[in-house]
Formats: C-alpha cells, structure tokens, sequence
C-alpha cells in the first residue's frame, strides 16, 4: 500500500519543534515590547527633561528591532508550517491561541514598513515633550506642527492596508480588534440620545462638594494612594507609584507593575485616578504565568482594559460600601478638610453630576460626552471635514453643544489629553466603550457574588480580583475582545446596562 504525504505521527517532533522555534521568537518580540514600555514609563515620570531626544532614538531602535522580528520570513514559514498543528488543537489551548494571535500580529505588520514603524514611534517620543510645553503654556500653535506629523504618520499607516469604507477602522482595529466605527457609532449614539437629556435634567441639582477642595498635603495623598493599593490587594514587591502629569499605567512583565497618578494639593483628585490605574495595573498583574512571557499576555483590547480600570473607580471606588469602610481613614488623614464632613455628604459629593472642562475628572454622567466627543472629532479629521488647525474651534463648539461650558484657554481644552501626542490616534473610543463593560463585567460579578457589596464594605476585595482574574485577566490576549466579554457575561457590548446604572444612580437625590 503506498500512500503520500508524511505520517501525522512522524511529523509530531517537527511541529513540536517549530512551535519552539516560533514561541522562543515571540518572547524576544514581547520583551522588546516590554522595554518600550519601560522606556515611555520613564520618560513620563524620572527622566530629565533635556533626555527627549535621546529618549526618541531609544523608543525608535526598540520599535524597529521589535517589528523587524515580527515580519522575519521565518516567522510566517513557522506559521504556515505550524497551520495543522493548530487546527488539530483545541482552539482554547494556550497554543493554539498562540498560533491564532500570532498570525494576526504577523499579517497585520508585514503589511508596514519597518521604516514606517520607527519614524511614528520617534514622532511620538519627540512629541510628547512639546505637547508638555504646549499644555503648560496653553499654545496650540508650538503643539500643531507634531500634531500634523504625527496625523501624518498615521494616513500612511492607513495607506499599507487595503482600502475600506472607513479608513479609520483600521486604526481603531490596533486598540479594538474587531470593531468597526460603524458600530462604535451606533452604541455612541444609543448613550447620546440618553445622557444628553439626562446632563440637563441634572445641571442645575444643588450638592455641595466644597468640601473637596482646600488644603490636601501631597505627602498624605500620597500615603492614601499606597494604602488604597494594598487595601485593594497585589503580591508583594510588584508594584510602584509615581506622580505624572498625564496618569497611566505600564509594566515591564507581571511582575513590574507601574502605575501613576497626578497629585493636587488643593484638591482631592489623585485617589480616583490611583483607583483607576489599579485596574490597569491588576490587569496586567493577573496574567497566566504559563504565558506571561509571551504576546498574548496582554489585554484583549483597550477598550476591555478600560473596563478594568473604570471598574475599580467607579463600580468600587465611587460606591457607598466602599466609603463606609474607608471614609473614617480619610478623615484621619485630612480631619482640617473632612473632619466636620458626614459620610452622607460625602458620597454625595463625590458623585456630583456637573459638567466640567477636563474629561480625567469629569463624573460618570458627563464622561461619556468627553469621549463621544473626541471620536467624532478623530472621525471627522480623517473624512476630510476638520483640518488639525481648526481644531480648538470645532472642540469649544462641541462642548458648549455637548456640556454647555466654554472653553477658556487651549489647556483645558484642546491640549488637556497626551494621546494625539503620543500617537495614539484612534484610542479614544475604547474609553467609553470599556466603560460600558465596566457595568455588564460589573452585574454579572454581583450575581456571581450575591455578597459582594458586603465584603467591600468590609474592606476585603479577594473574591472580586479572583473573579476577574479567572473570567477575564487570564484570557490575556487569546480571544478577540468581545468573545472575551462573552465568556465572562454571556453577551457581548451592550449599552443599556450602562444607561440603566447610571439612571438608577442619578435619577433620584444622591442618599446615603
């Protein structure tokens, strides 16, 4: 009997092989990737302000050395190699899933220039520092020129690919695989029609929050910081915080967690954006060890780590459970300022519902507009409706019609957010959409954990980090983002759980 071809048997060892040789190249790409993100971390914290550009070449070298290995030839043969292994293995198996996300990085970069790839990573290194300045001095004119750059930058990255009805969905496929602008635009639209009704009918309510600004000494906010971290819960000697002017979060493994909060010591601010980088940072923390050192030990889309991040802030930190436990420490901390202030008017002040200039600080009911607003604005720029220099005109347009507040200077406006300078153009939306999550990752914890609300008011978190972790963190990237909400849930987005929260919340007096 003759037959063609090798026995399946006899080529076990060649793939076993091959996914060696594949995973070994995967790993290197990954810790380059994780150095990038050293780098940036530094550049926005420690670094000397006279390092940026040399700070540009660094981060460039990194994002060269890091693509040019991704479309080595030897990884698309190990792939096309590796392709009857990988239908032979169960799809959820941390190989298999490997293979999957792996092919889709390789496809997706071989289509880029490497050349292409280093100058919009030193573009956005480069324009960072003057985004600072530019912020600082509120002149939009001294940030235009980078911002151009780097708009840029991005057209001819959206050039390599093949051409589709929206040009944008190709950017917003780097932080949300899978979504379509179409689609964002609708959910978007669904949450308009309803907040926007919702913000007036809430405008004119009388909450006094007074109480939250005066004298709040940085050293005792930063103390609360580091408490609110350990309250919520990590392994030891993992983390770091470190003041910023832009908070975020970054890593350099799992192990290296690094988050960033701003501080103001006239205001006390630093605690929701210390909560909200938590979730990043728990994300990142929580990934399976097994394949901790590859790419897919990362999230499954920006948008679900914002439902993270959103989840600790607002669904933890803004709720009432939370402040019984931890209200009596902040008034320990600042009895000048919250000594004489009830629980009561606390919570209710912290959960003022008011429109305001700055998205970071703006409170659950209004955040959405801020987000909304900045999609449309990144819409209308690549559809060829706003050059880059009208753009502190259309942005002062859009929240006077948005939120009804003017825009008094370019800092708290047009400038107040890093991400066009950074280069991350196509990012916004996953703001609100992981917002909207936050609220359906959130209900399905409640009824997974009928006592949850009375654990927080106890102070004990470990049964909703466990749950995160085994529901969505260890996924890490092996799913696209909404098979990863689907197994969590059992849906996928949808924006009326958000809408109802937020009606629930804010459709009657705040009352403790």
């Amino acid at each position: 009997m003759s037959r063609s071809g090798a026995d399946p048997v006899d080529t076990l060892p060649a793939m076993a092989d091959a996914l060696q040789q594949l995973t070994s190249r995967l790993a290197d790409i990954h810790s380059l990737d994780m150095l990038s993100w050293l780098l940036d971390w530094d550049q926005r914290t420690t670094m000397p302000v006279g390092g940026g550009a040399h700070r540009a070449d660094h981060l460039a070298l990194v994002e060269r050395l890091g693509h040019e290995r991704l479309i080595d030839p030897e990884i698309g043969r190990l792939l096309d190699e590796l392709a009857p292994l990988e239908a032979s293995l169960d799809p959820d198996s941390t190989d298999a899933a490997t293979i999957r996300v792996a092919r889709r990085d390789y496809e997706k970069a071989v289509r880029v220039p490497s050349e292409l790839s280093e100058e919009m990573a030193r573009a956005a290194a480069e324009s960072v520092p003057l985004w600072l300045e530019a912020k600082a001095t509120s002149n939009f004119e001294l940030f235009l020129p980078v911002l151009e750059r780097n708009f840029e930058l991005r057209r001819r990255y959206i050039d390599c690919f093949e051409p589709r009805d929206e040009p944008y969905d190709i950017l917003l496929d780097d932080f949300e695989p899978e979504m379509r602008s179409a689609e964002v635009t609708r959910i978007f639209a669904e949450i308009r029609d309803e907040l926007v009704p919702l913000i007036a009918q809430l405008r004119d309510r009388e909450i006094d929050d007074s109480f939250l600004t005066g004298d709040f000494p940085v050293d005792r906010q930063i103390t609360l910081d580091h408490e609110i971290v350990e309250l919520f819960g990590h392994r030891p000697d993992t983390w770091r915080i470190d003041p910023t002017e832009h908070p975020f979060a970054s890593c350099a493994g799992i192990d290296d967690i690094r988050i960033t909060t701003h501080y103001y010591p006239d205001a006390l601010k630093s605690i929701f954006s210390t909560m909200h980088e938590y979730g990043h940072g728990l994300y990142q923390h929580q990934f399976p060890r097994e394949f901790a050192h590859l790419p897919i030990a990362s999230a499954a889309s920006y948008g679900l780590h914002e439902s993270q991040s959103r989840l600790w802030e607002n669904l933890v930190g803004r709720s009432l459970p939370f402040w019984r436990f931890f209200y009596p420490r902040v008034q320990e901390l600042f009895p000048e300022a919250l000594g004489g202030v009830e629980l009561e008017r606390f919570y209710a002040g912290i959960n003022k519902a008011q429109p305001s200039l700055i998205r970071i600080e703006a409170d659950e009911v209004t955040y959405g507009m801020h987000v909304i607003l900045r999609f449309e604005l990144e819409q209308d720029i690549f559809n060829g409706r706003l050059e880059l220099r009208d753009l502190p005109q259309r942005w002062a347009e859009k929240m006077h019609e948005y939120l009804g507040v003017e825009v008094p200077d370019d800092a708290r406006g047009v400038l107040q957010d890093m991400h066009w300078g950074a280069g991350h153009i196509g990012y916004f939306a996953t703001y609100l959409l992981g917002t909207v999550m936050s609220v359906q990752i959130w209900e399905k914890v409640l009824e997974d954990v009928p006592d949850l609300e009375e654990q927080i008011e106890r102070g004990e978190f470990t049964a909703l980090r466990t749950w995160l972790e085994v529901n969505v963190h260890a996924h890490g990237r092996k799913y696209p983002p909404q098979e990863v909400l689907r197994r969590a849930v059992g849906t996928t987005i949808d924006a009326k759980p958000y809408l109802a929260y937020l009606k629930k919340k804010y459709g009657a007096p705040v009352t403790a």
